[in-house]
């Protein structure tokens, strides 16, 4: 019988689950349409100008229907699954970035510094279009990133595209290879900016760097700090628990965080605080940009619809998904997304493809040009990477963002002066 020398041939009786008898006569037409993916894998593998293997074919059909989802869902082959699961390090040898996907493409978010992305001038909002000359669209961050990262020592040949000034100029696109180096990653930065006000720069989201913002709150504390700025600017996220840990240390009486809301009741989850926070009445101002994403995201609504931070700066990126991990039968695996992040007041945090909307809106919107942004983030390293950055003449870009913090801070006073009288 053709169809059963077919579902043999192809291999693929196990991955689709469904008896010869039933695809041939099911009337569901979801069936029926497997059955036509059955007929143009056969063609396919009879008449196509060259021979192909059946695992690339299927993998490739299974790739293009997970990625067809959104841009955070993806499928994984096994060695990159396993790697991926033996990635436990806090160090590693790469190029020094953290990216993000966007309609299909990885965006550099973070180019950490003293590493060789920084030292080669790659900034934030690159995309990175060609790794050793193969195209990176459509592919997963699993799979980029385990192409840039590899031993110390060895070189790795990326394409860069960088957006213009101006939307109607074309997009800037060069080479560049990069000697990788072993990558430690830092969380944390922290100093007094005057008498009063303190300002801590999360970088990521980690596992350590709870304790690492406690310690570092208190010692500003001893140095006279009244009032706070929390920098989230190019902030790529990290770990869900870290951001509501933080958030706990500001918004108190078991007021919500965030909750997650999916397809079906399982996936409705909340975080809240708890009863009391050591820093409830602390004034507080959050920083974000457009690459504050995830976490970050996360600890920034909550601080807003709380009202108990003001939020300054940029439309965050817009990514805040759980995606759960589930191993296919061949060791290979699907990350899929099963729900979405919502701010206490029920704003979805989670960029709309069709729309471009999502992401954190501040309360205070203080947008840069590409040419400001660019300086500016030069400028930001110098600042809290002193020991790591080459002296150079400070650029003429202020910190416009940082300058309304500072001026909303000092508002605080006046305006408490006020009601005292």
């Amino acid at each position: 019988m053709r169809w059963k020398k077919i579902f043999l041939t192809a291999g693929i009786v196990s991955v689709i689950g469904f008896s010869i008898p039933y695809l041939n006569y099911a009337v569901d037409s979801t069936y029926q349409k497997i059955k036509v993916f059955v007929e143009a894998f056969e063609i396919i593998k009879s008449e196509y100008v060259e021979e192909r293997k059946d695992d690339d074919l299927i993998y490739s059909a299974i790739t293009g229907m997970v990625s067809s989802l959104d841009d955070f869902s993806q499928f994984l082959k096994e060695n990159v699954y396993k790697r991926l699961k033996d990635d436990t390090e806090g160090e590693f040898g790469g190029i020094g970035i953290r990216l993000e996907i966007k309609d299909g493409w990885p965006i550099v978010v973070t180019p950490l510094p003293d590493t060789p992305a920084y030292r080669a001038k790659i900034y934030p909002g690159d995309r990175i279009i060609k790794i050793e000359g193969e195209s990176t669209e459509n592919k997963s961050s699993e799979e980029i990133v385990d192409k840039l990262r590899g031993k110390p020592g060895t070189k790795v040949k990326i394409t860069i595209a960088r957006e213009p000034e101006k939307k109607d100029d074309e997009w800037k696109i060069f080479d560049v290879e990069l000697i990788r180096e072993m990558i430690k990653t830092e969380n944390i930065k922290y100093q007094m900016i005057n008498n009063d006000i303190g300002i801590i720069r999360i970088i990521e989201f980690t596992a350590t760097m709870v304790d690492d913002f406690k310690n570092a709150i208190k010692e500003l504390e001893s140095k006279g700090m009244k009032k706070l700025i929390i920098d989230l600017r190019y902030n790529p996220g990290g770990l869900l628990v870290s951001s509501i840990e933080i958030a706990r240390m500001f918004i108190d009486s078991n007021k919500l965080i965030v909750y997650t809301k999916g397809r079906t009741q399982k996936d409705y989850t909340e975080y809240r605080a708890n009863e009391k926070a050591p820093y409830s009445k602390i004034p507080l101002v959050v920083l974000v940009n457009k690459y504050s994403a995830s976490a970050s995201e996360i600890l920034a609504g909550a601080l807003r619809d709380n009202k108990r931070a003001i939020i300054i700066g940029e439309r965050t990126f817009g990514k805040a998904s759980v995606q759960t991990m589930i191993q296919l039968s061949d060791g290979s695996a699907i990350k899929l997304t099963i729900a979405k992040y919502y701010t206490p007041n029920g704003d979805l945090i989670q960029r709309d493809i069709k729309t471009g909307i999502g992401g954190i809106k501040p309360d205070i919107e203080v947008k840069l040009t590409k040419d400001e942004e660019l300086k500016l983030y030069e400028d930001m390293q110098e600042i809290y990477y002193p020991e790591k950055t080459k002296k150079k003449e400070k650029s003429k870009v202020e910190d416009k963002v940082l300058d309304k913090a500072i001026e909303v801070l000092s508002m605080m006073d006046v305006i408490k002066g006020l009601d005292n009288k």
